[in-house]
């Protein structure tokens, strides 16, 4: 973190540990009740998919809820909004802990996903307000480190915690680290400078409910059904698509609305965005079809499968900084071009080559990995750099909502073509047949690769898409 705040001020190096906290707790959050979700549904006697709420209701939360929070924050000031934020997301996780019925910790946990989506957005836009420009680059890198940080450690500290002290220490273990979160911003990050009330634009309640439908249908549409696109899924996309449209007429006539349209004409934000719901689809295909492959066909036991998927996150937490670097000397269109190329190398490689054993398959993820993190080192900085002081919550939100739609839509998509390909049931399916799922899904994922690469022609002519520097 050092090289961030090399310079003439280096009081940027406390907001960034306080704002690379806020980053780190709700990644961390996402993924360290996965390791206990049997004993959840266990200790409440309930169904896997009744359980399965705890993980989707934090879900639904963050994706629901993170425009929203980025462009109020930028309307009634982000400092105080990221307090408030860490606030809920620390008392619902207290909420968790004490929870004595299953109905009761699937709320706490919407609640605690409601202060994660203010902190993932509003960390974001305010790394923009602490870091010079020239060093943009490397403090996204840090972001996107410490998001996959909490990501690795995040199922291996659910386990020990669960195993150690009972079920309830996951979400316990919160309080205390968004405590001290709170207090490290609270002293460090720059008051707000917001216009007065009576000048102040009105929040937009119908397109805060409206985008809030749209996204908790689309989401719901994504997920429910087991990997089965039934009729209610049919009817939750028609009504996400239903909303769509009249949030989109709704925003156009209102007079100060949740998200300027016009904004959307700036091509490197549009293109940007895009193309990270394209990458984070991809990024889905080694988590959906990862653990089939490494235990159906490699014959893995649990604790080389637990070792073999963390090795992916792993690189993405060591590549972080080095992309942030690699993006603030070389600039922003060649390193996301760069990293396109790099996840284009290993998902051909697990699409074309045929598989022998395990350094075949963590290879190419490590190289699929790496290129993600410079891609999303330079995408992050492309988009935030379009932002103005006041609408940078906005990009913010718009860009973690293009990260959740592309892992919600990976998950259905990639799923279901790695079912496609197996042509029978993966869970009992031969290992031949789940090499051929393997190749058909990262098959797939080399055509996105590429759809993204030809979204990214003509950028590099946008004169401020250069050096961050």
């Amino acid at each position: 973190m050092d090289d961030i705040c090399v310079g003439p001020d280096r009081s940027t190096m406390e907001p960034l540990v306080g704002l690379s906290l806020a980053m780190l707790l709700p990644s961390l959050a996402t993924s360290i009740a996965n390791a206990a979700l049997p004993v959840l549904a266990q200790s409440f006697t309930a169904s896997f998919q009744a359980a399965q709420w705890i993980l989707l209701a934090y879900l639904l939360a963050i994706t629901a809820m993170i425009v929203v929070a980025g462009t109020v924050g930028d309307r009634l000031g982000r400092r105080r909004l990221l307090l408030a934020g860490v606030g809920l997301f620390s008392g619902a996780s207290l909420l968790c802990g004490a929870a004595p019925t299953l109905g009761w910790l699937i709320a706490a946990r919407v609640g605690q996903g409601l202060g994660a989506a203010i902190m993932m957005a509003l960390a974001t836009a305010f790394v923009a307000d602490v870091v010079p420009k020239g060093r943009l680059g490397r403090a996204m890198g840090l972001m996107g480190t410490m998001s996959a940080i909490g990501t690795t450690l995040g199922p291996s500290l659910g386990g020990m915690l669960t195993t150690m002290a009972g079920w309830p220490a996951i979400f316990l273990v919160n309080g205390p680290l968004g405590v001290v979160t709170f207090l490290i911003l609270w002293r460090t990050l720059p008051s707000d400078r917001v216009a007065p009330a009576r000048d102040r634009a009105a929040i937009d309640i119908l397109g805060i409910v409206l985008l809030i439908l749209t996204l908790g249908a689309y989401t719901l549409a994504m997920t429910i059904g087991r990997g089965r696109f039934g009729l209610a899924n049919v009817a939750l996309l028609l009504l996400a698509l239903l909303a769509a449209g009249v949030f989109v007429l709704a925003q156009m006539r209102v007079r100060s609305p949740l998200i300027r349209l016009a904004m959307f004409r700036n091509a490197a934000l549009r293109t940007g965005l895009a193309a990270s719901v394209l990458v984070s689809a991809i990024m889905m295909a080694t988590l959906v079809v990862g653990p089939f492959y490494l235990s159906r066909a490699l014959l893995l036991n649990g604790t080389m499968l637990g070792i073999v998927l963390s090795a992916g996150p792993f690189v993405a937490a060591l590549s972080g900084m080095p992309a942030g670097r690699l993006v603030d000397r070389h600039g922003i269109v060649p390193m996301i071009i760069g990293g396109l190329a790099a996840m284009l190398v290993g998902t051909l490689a697990l699409a074309v080559l045929p598989q022998g054993g395990l350094a075949s398959y963590v290879l190419p993820i490590v190289i699929i990995t790496a290129g993600y993190a410079l891609f999303q080192a330079a995408n992050n900085s492309m988009i935030m750099a379009q932002a103005s002081p006041d609408q940078r919550g906005v990009n913010s939100g718009l860009l973690n909502l293009a990260r959740n739609l592309g892992l919600i839509t990976g998950t259905s998509v990639m799923g279901a073509v790695f079912a496609y390909g197996v042509a029978g049931d993966v869970v009992t399916a031969s290992p031949v047949a789940i090499g051929v799922g393997l190749r058909m899904t990262f098959a797939m994922a080399s055509l996105l690769v590429v759809l993204a690469m030809a979204m990214m022609r003509g950028l590099g002519r946008v004169r401020t898409l250069g050096r961050t520097g």
